[in-house]
Order: C-alpha cells, then sequence, then structure tokens
C-alpha cells in the first residue's frame, strides 16, 4: 500500500512524533488538529468560537495540501473539554461542510493539549 506523508506550513508543526496527515492509499488520514494558530505557534483563540475556527481553518490547509478539501471528508472525531460546548462548537463545524455530512463521533475527554478545549481530526478520501 502507497505511504504518503503530507506536510504544510500553513498547519500547525507537530508537537510530538507524529505527522500532519497520512495518505494510505486513497485515504487520507489527519491527525488532530487543535487551535494553534500555525504562524505564532500559539493558542490565540479567546474562547470556543474563536477556537473551533482556527481548528477547522488548520485541518482545511492540511487538506488542501494534500489536494483535497472538506467535501471529501468521510469520517470526523471530534473531542470537547467539556460535553456543554457540543452546540456551539457544532454550529461552526457544520457551516465547514456543503451538503453531505460526514461520519462522526464527539466525546468529552479529561483534558487536551496545550489545555484547548475542543480538537478535531478527520479521514478524507480521494
Amino acid at each position: 500500500m502507497e505511504r504518503k506523508i503530507i506536510n504544510t506550513e500553513n498547519a500547525p508543526a507537530p508537537i510530538g512524533p507524529y505527522s500532519q496527515a497520512v495518505f494510505a492509499g486513497n485515504l487520507l488520514f489527519v491527525s488532530g488538529q487543535i487551535a494553534i494558530n500555525p504562524a505564532s505557534g500559539n493558542v490565540e483563540a479567546k474562547d470556543i468560537i474563536g477556537e473551533t475556527h482556527q481548528v477547522m481553518h488548520n485541518l482545511k490547509s492540511v487538506l488542501s495540501e494534500a489536494g483535497l478539501d472538506f467535501n471529501h471528508v468521510v469520517k470526523t472525531t471530534i473531542f470537547l473539554s467539556d460535553m456543554s460546548l457540543f452546540a456551539q462548537v457544532n454550529e461552526i463545524y457544520g457551516k465547514y461542510f456543503a451538503g453531505h455530512f460526514p461520519a462522526r463521533e464527539t466525546v468529552a475527554v479529561k483534558g487536551l493539549p496545550k489545555n484547548v478545549n475542543v480538537e478535531i481530526s478527520v479521514i478524507a478520501s480521494r
């Protein structure tokens, strides 16, 4: 099976031993993205709305580097620091998809990197 590493400076650099994304055949597995601004390397969002937009922007940048967009996404996983944030994240997340929504699960976790409130990973197909 063909494997290709995807990396872009338009999304945060990995903060551990992993790749931003990996093509395995026709599937692109994008690592979880948090609200790090790739230009500064810092979390600059002041609330969950800003965090979610930055996460989606980071995902869009990785997908774009791979020649894909949100229309190619078939599965997402959303990690939240608290399920009370679900409605706000869901509203913003939904605006990035046109028509056909991917499969998804949303889970609350005890903690996320850099103490952010949302992390999202995606699987896309070309």
